[in-house]
């Protein structure tokens, strides 16, 4: 078999049992929604909505598929929830993910980071059904040297602070389960994905750069920005857990060869310092809308980092479908949208269907 064209795509997905941790997340909420969107039959795993308010909770999120409230620091909630699923995809989201948060609490980071990696892969082995795994890390596991060119899927892992080295960890663990227990040829197939920044409507975790913005706008605050000239690859959300979807299907339908690290990021133009990104959402949002910078000294954070999505690129055709700009544009229109009335549920789908169609549109 192979893997599903374009238009096809919704078909395939429609009745798959997938088994997806940290759903309840920012990502993790836009991911469940896609899929039961395209009619997978989902089961997830995770603690409960990390903010108030949430995505998960305002798109109604819990009502379309199973919801399970667990923590991947328990190997034996992890293992007996993925058994009962029975799933045919497993992807695997549930993370600390931010940086400030891991010096605050670095074991917590680890135990979640690297410990629950591997409760989900133990239960990965003991659930016949699993064909495919879907492994999520970030961009910031490999061992960055302030270069001025993009991480390829080869290079070192590592990191300075606690979270950036727990990803990097993770990636050890997967490599190592995928080569010492996955080796057969009908065992499952696992892949880790690496992706930049991603930003989006319905994030708002704190300590990040577009909900922070979002917050004080809304409140006619000041936006504080800690390092306005660090850089970063920012994506829309929808961006890499569409292409965490493409990589299910390939380690699906064509197996070991999939099996593999892959980064997604925006196109290099896009790598853009958090400055512009404070002065573009300054415009397009208008009004009293501004930011300050923050006098303080910080913990550190790496100032330049870029993913080398080559190998995406040659190997799955993939391509950034939205380009930075049409990516706030979109985040200020779902934000403004939603603080208008509208149901979230139908203009998050909305926003899916629109990224779906523009995907397509590029494609021709």
């Amino acid at each position: 078999m192979t893997v599903p064209a374009e238009h096809e795509r919704a078909s395939w997905w429609r009745g798959k049992k997938v088994f997806l941790t940290g759903h309840t997340g920012f990502k993790g909420s836009w991911l469940s929604l896609w899929l039961t969107h395209w009619g997978a039959e989902v089961t997830g795993l995770s603690l409960t909505p990390p903010t108030q308010p949430s995505h998960f909770d305002e798109a109604g999120i819990a009502k379309r598929m199973k919801s399970l409230v667990g923590d991947i620091r328990d190997a034996d909630v992890v293992k007996q929830a993925m058994m009962e699923a029975e799933p045919e995809i497993v992807l695997h989201l549930g993370a600390q993910a931010l940086v400030r948060k891991s010096y605050i609490n670095p074991t917590e980071t680890y135990a979640t980071n690297v410990m629950g990696t591997v409760h989900v892969l133990e239960a990965v082995r003991a659930t016949p059904s699993v064909k495919a795994v879907v492994a999520v890390t970030s961009d910031k596991c490999y061992e960055n040297s302030e270069w001025p060119w993009g991480y390829r899927e080869n290079d070192p892992m590592g990191g300075h602070d606690p979270y950036s080295s727990s990803k990097g960890a993770c990636e050890l663990v997967i490599a190592s389960w995928r080569k010492s227990f996955f080796t057969a040829p009908d065992a499952p197939q696992v892949a880790s994905v690496r992706a930049g920044n991603v930003i989006g409507g319905g994030d708002w975790a704190e300590d990040r750069l577009i909900p922070d913005i979002l917050r004080a706008f809304e409140q006619s605050q000041p936006v504080i920005v800690r390092n306005p000239s660090a850089t970063r690859p920012w994506q829309h959300v929808l961006e890499p857990i569409g292409a965490y979807l493409r990589i299910a299907e390939h380690l699906y339908e064509e197996g070991s060869a999939w099996a593999e690290g892959w980064n997604f990021a925006c196109d290099p133009d896009d790598i853009r310092s958090v400055g512009y990104i404070v002065d573009r959402m300054v415009e397009l949002y208008g009004g009293d809308a501004r930011w300050e910078l923050e006098k303080d000294a910080q913990a550190h954070e790496a100032h330049s980092l870029a993913l080398d999505c080559s190998k995406a690129r040659q190997r799955l055709g993939w391509r950034p479908t939205w380009r930075l700009d049409r990516t706030l544009e979109r985040i200020v229109d779902w934000s403004h949208r939603r603080r208008a009335g509208e149901n979230v549920g139908s203009l998050s789908e909305s926003e899916i269907d629109l990224f779906l169609a523009d995907m397509a549109a590029r494609n021709q």
